[in-house]
């Protein structure tokens, strides 16, 4: 519970990295919806990180930036009961990745999973810059600055998220004496700075890319972005990948396609018939099923992108917005950073912070 607000308090966020896609709406942020009316909602936008392997095209992570608010407000982010901020705007996070750096053994960090998955996936060898590692301790501090008690997350950022919580019982050890042997959810009652929080991973953990091989990606050229026309979705549910050559031929229901019918078909009784028939090979071909998944992912989409229309072309809004929600994120960090400070021992003055 956070003071006045009488709310748990959340935190997620996302890397500027394009437009959102259909992974990042059953991954994250549906979650995000469902939650902003009885939480305390904080949404980073994590420009820096982008920084990690596009700097050299800054201009390009700005316009994502603002492409990726309007993809919150067309998913139904609502921007009076959710802040949504810049981390480039929230100096504490960056004063806690330094600090924390100091609590993480460099080979801890090496051996997270994302990281070496995301390293392999982007052909990055061995020529990332010192900062891509670094933005996994980063992560940490952005998460710790709001103390959150719960990070909605896809599947593939649960690493992360473990790493941020051996932070958090490393610093109330170290430095709030609180014992080795404590229950993450004691941790705040024995005097501890953070919160030990928690993931909570959707139905959804990680979408298929329409390859069949890969989660859905940008930068893989699988995805179906939220911004997609009707048109634009036909042709790449089309090109979801199965390996069937038949539709007397059974197939085989664990496969990408069958994770669209169960994410995206509401209707239980079909997704179930669907299934069973696919299964058997009773004539039913993967062309049929492909129609009824887009058909479902239009009836989703297209009141978001009726919502979109309505902030194009206007990055004055957008603006606004952000600056509200930095503001917010501001009051919130600046008294985590303090308590941090004191607690370290870094304490000498208090300071106060304002944005725009």
């Amino acid at each position: 519970m956070n003071g006045a607000t009488a709310k748990p308090r959340i935190l997620t966020g996302d890397t500027p990295t394009g437009m959102l896609h259909l992974g990042h709406w059953v991954g994250s942020v549906r979650r995000r919806v469902e939650l902003q009316s009885t939480h305390e909602c904080y949404f980073l936008l994590a420009n820096m990180h982008a920084f990690t392997t596009r700097a050299e095209r800054s201009d390009e992570i700005r316009r994502d930036t603002i492409e990726i608010v309007r993809d919150y407000l067309a998913m139904g982010i609502d921007p009076r009961q959710s802040a949504i901020f810049l981390q480039s705007e929230v100096p504490a996070i960056a004063e806690l990745t330094f600090l924390f750096a100091m609590l993480i053994p460099f080979n801890r960090v090496m051996r997270n999973p994302t990281l070496k998955d995301e390293i392999k996936i982007k052909n990055l060898g061995d020529t990332y810059s010192f900062g891509f590692p670094l933005y996994a301790v980063g992560q940490t501090a952005d998460i710790l600055a709001f103390r959150p008690v719960g990070v909605p997350v896809g599947e593939d950022q649960v690493p992360h998220l473990e790493m941020t919580r051996e932070v958090a019982r490393r610093f109330n050890q170290v430095f709030c004496g609180v014992s080795e042997h404590a229950e993450d959810g004691e941790h705040e009652a024995l005097g501890g700075t953070f919160p030990i929080p928690s993931a909570d991973v959707g139905p959804v953990g990680r979408l298929m890319g329409i390859d069949g091989v890969q989660k859905m990606s940008k930068s893989l050229g699988n995805a179906i972005f939220i911004s997609d026309s009707a048109k634009e979705v036909q042709k790449k549910v089309g090109k979801i990948f199965t390996g069937r050559q038949s539709p007397n031929d059974p197939g085989d229901v664990t496969n990408a396609l069958f994770q669209y019918v169960e994410a995206f078909i509401p209707d239980q009784a079909r997704v179930a018939e669907l299934k069973d028939r696919y299964a058997r090979g009773d004539n039913i071909g993967d062309g049929h099923i492909k129609q009824e998944v887009a058909e479902a992912l239009n009836t989703l989409l297209d009141p978001m992108r009726e919502r979109r229309k309505q902030f194009e072309g206007n990055d004055d809004l957008i603006i606004d917005i952000l600056r509200d929600g930095c503001r917010r994120a501001n009051r919130v960090t600046e008294e985590t950073l303090d308590r941090v400070k004191r607690a370290a021992h870094l304490h000498f003055f208090a300071r106060r912070l304002e944005v725009g």
